[in-house]
């Protein structure tokens, strides 16, 4: 009875844990976004791009789950789009391009 108790509590904590990843990760893209802005590094439609891409990423994840289950190919592209996205950003403010 422990036993089950225990790992019950650890398939939780892990599902909880890799939820809150995916949240950190948001958020730490959306302040290098809000930093590149702020510091002029990024243009407005360099900004605008972006924000569409992290749209388009959440409307992918709403789409997954409207199902009721993720997929280990929805998994795989949403995470490939969030992968993509940290590129972008990072090209985006490295390309010489700044606001005026």
């Amino acid at each position: 009875m422990k036993l089950k108790l225990l790992a019950a509590t650890v398939i939780v904590m892990a599902l909880s844990l890799h939820t809150t990843e995916a949240q950190i990760r948001e958020g730490v893209q959306r302040h290098r976004m809000r930093e590149g802005v702020r510091s002029g590094e990024l243009t407005r439609s360099e900004t605008r791009n972006l924000a569409l891409r992290e749209r388009n990423t959440r409307r992918d994840i709403r789409m997954a789950k409207r199902d009721g289950v993720i997929t280990r190919r929805e998994r795989r592209e949403i995470r490939r789009d969030k992968r993509m996205t940290s590129r972008a950003i990072y090209r985006k403010k490295h390309n010489r391009r700044h606001r005026i």
